[in-house]
């Protein structure tokens, strides 16, 4: 069996056992009551998830698994020379990739243009799992097109894309379940992942707690580069979250979320260089 294959039976069963493992957890041991009805939430969001993804299909035509078995023999790549043993590249690999969502991350934090497409992911006033599948399509375009270029770039191993993928399925579900680890597991975990609690302050309605905590799947970026936040100032109880200004009625509305991009208003201004409290 091809790493393509295992990728394409392995990706939708581990997303869906995810998602329904971060709503059994957070059902059970919600951390903040939610303010809108979780069906409807996941009704709208399971839209947008939909129209993202179709969306991502017809302009990109391509996803990273299958780009990595196509330049896998490129004399331009970066990660496909024998310049160090394959472990050694695969490693590389993960972590490239996954510094390249962080730097796509923050470069929508940073660029209005892109804030405006971001900003819809943000506009949510509740954090659940559900919020994982609020994105804008256009976003899926950047986002999955910037991993695209990176992939073609380097010319990773595909072990090491299959691994990526799957890695940051389960981790997009993860760090946004409404629940919270205990103290000591949580300060153990985060050490290698990016934890609900971690990615939960950059959720917050506060634009410096925004700007925090862009990681996706590792944790280390955002210390490495100066954008870590240990905790939310008003606590992960009593922060609020989304954006100030926003109409939580319109953050549930498909039409209105889908237009925001190109609205006049813009609920609030993020900037991936404030500074850090």
């Amino acid at each position: 069996m091809s790493w393509v294959q295992i990728e394409s039976y392995a990706y939708w069963p581990l997303f869906a056992a995810s998602f329904i493992g971060m709503a059994v957890w957070e059902s059970f041991r919600p951390l903040r009551p939610l303010e809108a009805r979780a069906e409807r939430r996941w009704g709208i969001h399971g839209v947008l998830m939909a129209i993202a993804m179709a969306f991502s299909v017809v302009v990109l035509r391509a996803s990273p698994v299958v780009l990595a078995a196509a330049v896998a023999d490129s004399r331009f790549g970066l990660l496909n020379r024998p310049w160090a043993p394959l472990p050694l590249r695969f490693v590389a690999a993960v972590l490239a990739l996954d510094l390249v969502k962080y730097a796509s991350h923050r470069t929508m934090h940073a660029v209005f243009a892109l804030w405006r497409v971001h900003q819809m992911h943000h506009s949510d006033a509740d954090f659940d799992v559900s919020t994982a599948l609020r994105v804008h399509p256009l976003e899926t375009i950047f986002m999955q097109g910037t991993y695209l270029a990176a992939v073609a770039v380097l010319a990773p191993p595909l072990s090491a894309v299959v691994l990526a993928e799957l890695l940051s399925a389960f981790q997009s579900l993860f760090n946004h379940a409404n629940a919270s680890l205990p103290p000591r597991i949580e300060r153990l975990l985060r050490l290698v992942l990016v934890t609900p609690d971690m990615h939960r302050i950059h959720h917050s309605a506060e634009i410096r707690e925004q700007s925090a905590n862009l990681g996706d799947i590792f944790p280390w970026w955002d210390r490495l580069f100066g954008t870590y936040l240990d905790q939310p100032a008003a606590g992960h109880r009593g922060m609020a979250l989304g954006l100030h200004g926003f109409s939580k009625e319109k953050g549930l509305n498909l039409a209105f979320l889908l237009s925001l991009p190109f609205r006049r208003e813009a609920p609030q201004v993020a900037s991936a260089e404030a500074p850090i409290p």
